[in-house]
């Protein structure tokens, strides 16, 4: 005959009193974390009442399991972590943690949470100093992809600024190395690449390997529902001129955080600058026929400068010879050996000077908006003025967003000195780094 094993009695609240409060730090910061995963975004706007509610409800289980534990350091940690689990800086939550890493000076979760105390409250190198200090102690993702995340905001001038984000870099990819399915630390790497992107040289890789960890940060799913994962990526993709993308994240960004009003605010402007882009090119500049005429009729292959039949070294010291071709002739992506001259007929307006956007006609009446990156402020070009572009590349736009079309080719100039503007190349002191916003709202 069996014998029925012994019922285990478990253990109640009252005699694991630090049990029960950890438990409950989890289940607040799960809640949170997790909200988008049981709820639509038609809740977003209650997400956090909701939380702080369930904070609530946590701050009086750890008041009673102060009252009876004896480990004050954890208890004032799990205070802490329970008080900083909204994005605003709470002082209560930072005078907890200090008093729990006095107590017990190797409590690592307790650095890395008064470490994005400080981060919360502007104090970017005590901030850094917490994660460095629990660094001391063992090596962990929180605190290597919260270093990372404050390298990118510390620099006295602009090549401690470089240094510093290669740092950010590396720290963000040791972050991912301690736990490759965590989703906020690929999220992290993705921003220090994208930071790195802007501030160097632009290398095509950076920005590949930008939009990689960013797809890999979308698998996890508290990741895909942090509003500045979508932002940072619309940012990424607006650069890289995918617009309807762009377009998608940026309201992504907006339904999960519907009080955040940047994510609407870029959006209405890259929709403001593409209605601006699209009236340019098919008004033509609203030049009067007989100008225009005028114009289109005294290009000629003196217009091209330097590459009228002569060869062309192109960014990456390549020699090639170029062909004159017309605009009609550009095929999607590059084209290599091929030049395009035409006239300008007018720019598009617009705050942010990154990129200047102006219109070119050429000598088949042929009209398209030229994006240039990386030229600087107050550089831009008059109408008459002639352009020739080596080796264009060649962008199609094909969407619609409020029930208007954006449909139209494009060129794209990431380098303005390789352009020939009324017969001659442009100087250097035409170049200027292009820069782009990336996000620290919550990282």
């Amino acid at each position: 005959m069996e014998v029925e094993p012994a019922n285990e009695e478990k253990p109640s609240d009252e005699e694991w009193p630090l049990e029960r409060a950890e438990i409950a730090v989890q289940q607040l910061y799960e809640f949170r974390d997790h909200y988008f995963e049981h709820n639509s975004t038609d809740k977003a706007l209650l997400k956090n009442q909701e939380t702080q509610e369930k904070l609530k409800e946590t701050l009086n289980i750890l008041d009673y399991v102060q009252a009876s534990c004896e480990e004050t350091a954890r208890c004032l940690f799990l205070r802490g972590k329970a008080l900083n689990v909204m994005a605003e800086y709470n002082p209560l939550a930072k005078d907890a943690l200090s008093k729990a890493v006095k107590l017990d000076p190797k409590l690592v979760q307790a650095w890395n949470c008064l470490g994005e105390c400080y981060w919360k409250n502007g104090e970017v190198e005590a901030a850094r100093n917490c994660f460095v200090g629990a660094l001391n102690h063992t090596k962990n993702k929180e605190s290597l992809r919260n270093l990372s995340m404050v390298l990118r905001q510390i620099g006295k001038d602009q090549s401690e600024k470089v240094e510093n984000i290669k740092t950010s870099v590396e720290k963000a990819k040791e972050a991912v190395q301690c736990d490759v399915k965590d989703g906020t630390s690929w999220y992290v790497l993705g921003n220090a690449y994208l930071s790195l992107f802007f501030c160097g040289s632009q290398s095509p890789q950076l920005i590949k390997q930008c939009m990689t960890a960013y797809s890999q940060a979308y698998k996890d799913p508290v990741a895909r529902n942090n509003p500045d994962l979508h932002f940072n990526r619309a940012m990424a993709y607006k650069f890289q001129e995918e617009y309807k993308l762009a377009i998608d994240d940026f309201k992504r960004a907006e339904a999960l955080d519907p009080g955040w009003t940047e994510p609407s605010d870029e959006k209405f402007k890259l929709l403001n600058i593409l209605t601006k882009t699209l009236d340019l090119v098919e008004g033509k500049g609203k030049l009067k026929a007989k100008r225009l005429h005028s114009m289109v009729h005294s290009l000629g292959p003196s217009d091209l400068g330097p590459y009228d039949g002569d060869s062309y070294t192109s960014p990456s010291g390549q020699t090639v010879q170029l062909d004159h071709v017309p605009l009609s002739k550009l095929v999607p992506g590059s084209n290599p050996n091929k030049v395009v001259v035409g006239k300008v007929v007018g720019s598009v307006p617009m705050d942010d000077p990154v990129p200047y956007i102006f219109a070119l006609v050429d000598s088949e009446d042929q009209c398209l908006p030229v994006t240039v990156y990386n030229m600087a402020v107050g550089s831009g070009f008059a109408v008459g003025d002639s352009v020739a572009i080596p080796e264009p590349f060649s962008q199609e736009t094909n969407f619609i967003e409020n029930d208007q079309t954006f449909k139209f080719s494009s060129i794209r100039v990431d380098n303005p000195v390789v352009l020939v503007v009324n017969k001659k190349k442009l100087n250097s002191n035409r170049l200027a780094p292009s820069t782009l916003l990336v996000t620290t709202k919550s990282e």
